[in-house]
């Protein structure tokens, strides 16, 4: 008899339980211990996936993550590093390609030049072969220590004798009611 809306029951090697235990007990740290959860909870106390992320405190996909890194950890038995998300998986150029492609406007900026945009906008879209956004460009420069410098908040030729002189002596434009 099959019933709908149920969720499957776990299928744990009783073996996995155990390592599970021993691991749970030999925890140094709060990864390691949750990776010992994700196959305890389920194993013993028959919690569905939902109810186990909720008990450890992550999500759903993460609870079968980390019974995979359990699973992966036990059978090879070796410290293997645990996949970390993040970092750039889609990058169209390495950290070393993309310093050698800002070398030419490193040497124009450090004669004193302005770095304008939409030339290394278009110099990279020829690299790569389509078209790229700005927002990409302002990323690259920022990976790579470069700024963006502001305007000064003052003129240069201005002067603070004068403008203090004109605060004092100017004339008054508002006229008493």
């Amino acid at each position: 008899m099959l019933v709908f809306g149920m969720p499957r029951t776990p299928n744990i090697d009783p073996l996995a339980v155990k390592r599970a235990q021993v691991a749970a007990d030999a925890a140094t740290n709060l990864e390691e211990l949750r990776r010992a959860q994700a196959v305890l909870l389920p194993a013993l106390l028959r919690a569905t996936l939902e109810q186990t992320a909720c008990a450890l405190g992550v999500g759903r996909a993460t609870v079968t993550r980390l019974q995979a890194a359990f699973r992966q950890r036990s059978a090879s038995r070796t410290e293997a590093p645990v996949r970390q998300w993040g970092g750039r998986r889609n990058s169209w150029m390495t950290l070393e390609e993309a310093r050698a492609f800002l070398e030419p406007w490193l040497k124009l900026a450090a004669k004193g030049s302005l770095l304008v945009v939409s030339p290394l906008r278009a110099a990279l879209a020829e690299r790569v072969g389509h078209p790229v956004k700005a927002s990409l460009i302002y990323r690259l420069l920022a990976r790579h220590g470069w700024r963006k410098v502001a305007p000064d908040t003052r003129h240069p030729k201005s002067s603070p004798a004068a403008q203090a002189e004109w605060k004092k002596n100017s004339p008054k434009r508002w006229q008493p009611c």
